[in-house]
């Protein structure tokens, strides 16, 4: 989950660079995210791709269409209130998460966990308390539409993690693609340099952040999984000033390194845990 933040954290550098409309980048993005996932399965299972793809259900069904929501909501919250705003909410993601896996699954968040959360949430609140408040309800409701899809997303992976549910991707990048597709059919022209960085940002950055997380699925709760994520906020602006020279303010490197620290402290806790058995993957 650590390697998935870090990767997925350089999204933020990728769109700073392109100046397509954020749908039509949503649909090359999840286009290319379609193909590689389709490249894995294949690779990995040859000729039982399909029976992979099949075995994952309605449970699958229904955490693709999670994922196609929240991405749908995040769009709709980028652009009808203040970046501040909408990454405040998701930073609730973990909470979201830790409430749900506790009804569904019956999984208690440890004590250092909780611990993790409430750190790493008041870093995100250092880091966009400047810019906060701003913004309208409706770009606040779909910035807490996508917490609360991506959290069932995440439950319903560890639920299922006896599953490979990585199909479940599939599901999400066809709706993803047919509604963009739809309303934005006749304008998905786009320059070459801008289609390059969003197979980059799809195929290669979704592509390996996602499998990341179906894998981590089986060792981790889902509540962890989640808290994970928050890496990626506190990276993004770093990338950005590094490649950029988008300088950040001292707040927003403080509560950085709150999320940092947290999210580190939390992975040596787990890294001196004894191993779990199993791979990765299922054997069948």
């Amino acid at each position: 989950m650590v390697a998935s933040s870090v990767v997925i954290s350089f999204t933020g550098l990728i769109v700073r660079h392109v100046d397509a409309d954020p749908m039509v980048m949503n649909f090359y993005r999840a286009l290319s995210l379609m193909v590689a996932v389709t490249l894995i399965l294949a690779i990995q299972y040859r000729r039982m791709a399909i029976t992979h793809v099949i075995r994952i259900g309605w449970p699958g069904i229904a955490g693709g269409v999670m994922l196609t929501v929240a991405a749908i909501c995040f769009l709709q919250s980028m652009t009808h209130t203040t970046v501040a705003n909408t990454l405040f909410i998701l930073g609730a993601i973990p909470f979201f998460t830790a409430a749900l896996a506790w009804v569904f699954l019956r999984e208690r968040p440890a004590q250092a966990t909780l611990w993790a959360m409430v750190i790493a949430f008041s870093g995100i609140t250092v880091m966009l308390g400047e810019g906060f408040g701003s913004g309208s309800a409706y770009g606040n409701l779909m910035a807490m539409g996508t917490a609360i899809c991506f959290s069932v997303y995440t439950v319903i992976v560890r639920r299922n993690r006896h599953v490979n549910m990585l199909p479940a991707l599939l599901v999400s990048t066809v709706l993803i693609v047919l509604v963009a597709g739809v309303t934005r059919y006749g304008s998905l022209t786009i320059p070459a340099d801008d289609l390059l960085l969003c197979v980059v940002w799809g195929g290669v950055l979704s592509g390996f952040t996602s499998v990341c997380f179906i894998v981590a699925s089986r060792h981790l709760a889902a509540a962890e999984l989640t808290l994970f994520m928050l890496l990626e906020f506190a990276l993004g602006p770093v990338w950005v000033w590094l490649f950029m020279n988008e300088i950040p303010s001292r707040w927003t490197l403080l509560g950085g390194s709150l999320v940092v620290v947290a999210v580190i402290t939390r992975a040596l806790v787990e890294l001196r845990q004894p191993l779990s058995s199993g791979s990765g993957w299922p054997d069948t």
